[in-house]
């Protein structure tokens, strides 16, 4: 956990979980919400729950070091009232009600390294990004600190940029009311 004075002008108690094994989805569920509140044992639990006559878990890595899917992400969402709404981007990030979304986690390609040297691989991560104090910060787990977007003009440049990448997606994490009443998106 990052806190106290930092970088990018982090202010003082920011969340931010670094990067451990293959736990990418655990720390985003836990940036975008601010506290540790899942751990690997609270994912494999609902991987158990989402497949339980599954030999082969189809949620998690084979090996056990997480690499949790988009399903956990959800169902640990849901759990605490959130809701996770997949973002088409084909529209405009301006249609965004950003005071309505608690925050997002993006699926982004990542280079995979052994120590120091990258290897010729992409695999996906998940990134949390939310706002704090008025600004939004870049909370992706691999970052040694958060890291400052800014407002909201940059936030959806900076978002713009990772859907243009063409594997990246990107979940909008929204109260269970906001969901029901789609008060996350501007009417067209």
């Amino acid at each position: 956990m990052s806190a106290g004075p930092g970088p990018a002008g982090q202010e003082r108690g920011l969340y931010h979980e670094r990067q451990r094994l293959e736990l990418c989805a655990v720390h985003a569920l836990n940036n975008v919400l601010q506290e540790r509140l899942f751990t690997q044992e609270a994912a494999d639990e609902i991987c158990k729950r989402l497949a339980p006559d599954a030999r082969l878990n189809p949620h998690r890595s084979v090996l056990g070091t997480g690499n949790y899917d988009v399903n956990v992400i959800m169902a640990a969402l849901q759990s605490l009232d959130f809701a996770a709404i997949w973002w088409d981007k084909r529209r405009p990030l301006e249609q965004l009600v950003l005071s309505r979304i608690h925050g997002f986690i993006v699926n982004v390609p990542s280079n995979v390294s052994l120590g120091f040297v990258s290897l010729p691989v992409r695999r996906k991560h998940w990134i949390a990004v939310r706002q704090v104090g008025g600004v939004y910060y870049n909370l992706d787990s691999k970052l040694k600190a958060p890291a400052c977007i800014g407002g909201e003009g940059e936030l959806r440049a900076f978002l713009q940029d990772f859907l243009s990448q063409s594997p990246c997606e990107m979940l909008l994490v929204v109260s269970r009311a906001v969901e029901e009443t789609g008060s996350w998106l501007n009417p067209e």
